[in-house]
């Protein structure tokens, strides 16, 4: 697992550029797609991926500690779909 950190180290590395310069702009990106999927926008990177907005119906379940049913309310979530090229990567091709 990478975290947050070492990902901006690469980034920064890759770019010679200062970590808070990599840090600052990777955060605008990543609040600037929870803003656009929250609005119901999709977000598209053409070769990596998207990032859509979706609804889970409301469903029953059950309490764990008392068997009792439950109603789960319904929930929007949050979707996201590899592109062809990043798939092609993970499973070996380039």
């Amino acid at each position: 697992m990478t975290t947050k950190t070492e990902f901006v180290e690469r980034v920064a590395e890759k770019l010679n550029k200062p970590k808070t310069h990599v840090s600052e702009v990777l955060d605008s990106i990543l609040e600037t797609v929870r803003d656009e999927v929250a609005a119901g926008n999709d977000v598209t990177f053409v070769g990596f991926g998207a990032f859509s907005q979706g609804e889970r119906a409301e469903r029953q379940g059950r309490n764990p500690s008392t068997g009792e049913t439950i109603t789960i309310a319904a929930a929007k979530t949050v979707k996201f779909s590899a592109g062809k090229a990043f798939k092609d990567q993970v499973n070996g091709g380039k």
